[in-house]
């Protein structure tokens, strides 16, 4: 059974794209805690905790959350763009 962010990197629930490549999707939460608050998946994984995700997935993730957090950072005045881990769905 497909996963609320695999739907959403589906599109078949609607989100603001952030950014995106072949495996991973960037979009800005729902529900932000801070401006600019974006959720960094996978794209092609049914399992919604983090570490169930193979080695070249999660290293992967946090090479494009790198990326995405890198570009926040010059579009949003602020010190600094901070990762939280929750490893599990909405």
């Amino acid at each position: 059974m497909a996963t609320i962010f695999t739907k959403i990197a589906n599109g078949e629930i609607p989100s603001y794209k952030v950014a995106e490549n072949e495996n991973y999707y960037a979009f800005l939460d729902i529900s932000p805690l801070a401006y600019g608050h974006t959720l960094v998946i996978p794209k092609h994984v049914e399992d919604d905790y983090i570490f169930h995700l193979d080695d070249a997935t999660y290293t992967g993730l946090w090479a494009f959350a790198k990326d995405v957090a890198v570009a926040i950072k010059k579009a949003i005045p602020c010190k600094r763009v901070g990762v939280a881990v929750l490893g599990m769905e909405v």
